[in-house]
């Protein structure tokens, strides 16, 4: 490793590093776990004392270490995505040797570029942190430091009065949703809730121009709170595994929302983009993971999990014995026999779990008409559903945990394009016939349950979603436990 000195003092080189510690804030990591402040002072402090090679050797080891962490941290992440348990089974960001970077760095005087080039390059980590400095550069805006006076009743409608409008212009003026130009009204009319809904539609709420609790408390969310939400979205996209093949499909479960990509020689081209539902966030989480698509199923049956058999359908069995008949269920015995008719003791044979209980396809099947198989130890999937108005909701955590989708044909032309015998019209007759067939894909495709409450989108806009599944506070606490600053 070429020295960091040079007859004792610091090299260009040295001054190079310490500033890309000393701003590491800048890609959401913290300067304290790199000991810039540290190091800049000892580095200014040697070049003044025409430093000893005791002391030079000491300082050479000090910033070489904290350079490669840093390298490392910015590359690979601060932690691994385990000990959120998230089950990325695919390699993470490739591996790399930061020490041997910087010593080839420092031998072809290229020190920047590859500093430059550590960061993720994915468009989406570049646009987040050009977002995250945007905020930064803000500081703490006069507007949140005035308290918002409480709603004078549960919630502000176009035409109230209310004392705190100019703050809340002011704060919406600040993101941008409002022109600065804009005056106040006198009472709550014209831009001002044009720009509300604005904001609304940017932080996942319904952009109804009312401003009930949920809207006043993402009003109350100052930039320094979301310059920290952004660097744990940048922190998260250093170890999420993307364009793992030359098709992906990606659904970002906060955001609500299925995105289907496709490479195109080093562009990555969106081909589709579609609503979802997602698991409820009190009790049956949509898991975050990677796993291959490998087939489809046609008027798929649903085989009834039996926690939700034990929890829900049995018990409503009981109740109500027609219901049995109504939704088309039907019993299947351990040796693969089909019982169609309900009895108790059919029902106490699922209870003790040597038969299982499942919904023939039709247009009450729970699934829809169509299934999207990744196989997976907790049985999760994508398919299609018979309640589609549901998709009208701002907020979507409504399933047991599979993924529920918007545009089934159209995702199975995605799925099937290298295959043009399945046309759009074969692909809807399939749906409809009524008769179970499951193909397998030519190849496989991944399919990434990925989490994240920032998105840029829409012409550069940051849009934020609730941490609906408290994962931005459990990352926060896993980067406290294992000894990162803030």
């Amino acid at each position: 490793m070429p020295s960091w000195f040079e007859n004792g003092r610091p090299v260009a080189d040295a001054q190079l590093a310490l500033q890309t510690l000393a701003d590491a804030k800048s890609q959401g990591l913290s300067p304290q776990d790199y000991h810039a402040a540290e190091l800049t002072q000892a580095f200014q402090q040697a070049a003044v004392d025409h430093a000893a090679p005791a002391t030079t050797a000491r300082l050479n080891n000090a910033l070489t270490t904290s350079l490669v962490r840093y390298l490392r941290d910015l590359h690979q992440g601060r932690l691994s995505p385990d000990i959120l348990e998230h089950q990325f089974q695919a390699p993470l960001l490739s591996t790399i040797d930061p020490w041997s970077m910087i010593v080839s760095a420092r031998q072809g005087h290229r020190l920047a570029q590859t500093l430059n080039e550590a960061a993720p390059q994915a468009p989406m980590y570049v646009a987040l942190r050009a977002t995250m400095n945007a905020y930064r550069a803000m500081g703490l805006p006069l507007a949140w430091q005035m308290t918002l006076p409480a709603l004078p009743a549960h919630s502000l409608k176009p035409g109230d009065a209310y004392t705190g409008l100019a703050i809340v212009a002011a704060r919406l003026a600040t993101l941008r949703d409002l022109s600065s130009s804009a005056t106040v009204p006198e009472r709550y009319e014209g831009q001002l809730v044009d720009a509300v809904r604005q904001f609304q539609d940017r932080h996942g709420l319904e952009a109804d121009g009312v401003i009930g609790p949920a809207t006043l408390a993402q009003l109350n969310i100052t930039p320094q709170q979301r310059i920290k939400q952004i660097a744990l979205t940048m922190e998260r996209l250093r170890w999420t595994p993307l364009l793992q093949g030359q098709r992906m499909i990606v659904v970002n479960i906060p955001e609500f929302v299925l995105r289907a990509y496709e490479t195109q020689g080093n562009n990555v081209k969106l081909d589709l983009e579609m609503r979802v539902i997602v698991g409820r966030a009190l009790n049956t989480r949509t898991p975050i993971f990677l796993h291959d698509m490998r087939f489809i199923e046609f008027s798929p049956y649903w085989n009834v999990p039996r926690s939700i058999a034990r929890g829900e359908t049995l018990p409503r069995l009981r109740r109500d014995p027609g219901y049995f008949t109504q939704q088309g269920f039907e019993f299947v015995t351990r040796d693969g026999k089909v019982e169609r008719t309900l009895s108790s003791a059919a029902i106490s044979a699922v209870q003790r779990g040597e038969w299982r209980i499942r919904q023939r396809p039709g247009p009450h099947n729970a699934l829809g008409d169509i299934k999207f198989i990744f196989p997976n130890d907790e049985n999760i999937y994508l398919h299609h559903t018979p309640a589609p108005e549901l998709f009208s909701r701002v907020r979507r955590d409504f399933s047991h945990g599979c993924v529920r989708i918007e545009f089934p044909v159209q995702l199975a032309l995605f799925v099937l394009q290298g295959s043009p015998q399945w046309t759009e019209a074969r692909i809807d007759e399939a749906m409809k016939v009524g008769k179970s067939r499951t193909i397998k894909l030519e190849q496989p495709i991944p399919v990434l349950l990925a989490y994240s409450t920032v998105i840029i989108k829409n012409g550069g806009k940051v849009y934020f979603f609730p941490d609906i599944y408290q994962q931005d506070a459990r990352l926060e606490q896993a980067l406290h436990n294992v000894g990162h600053a803030d």
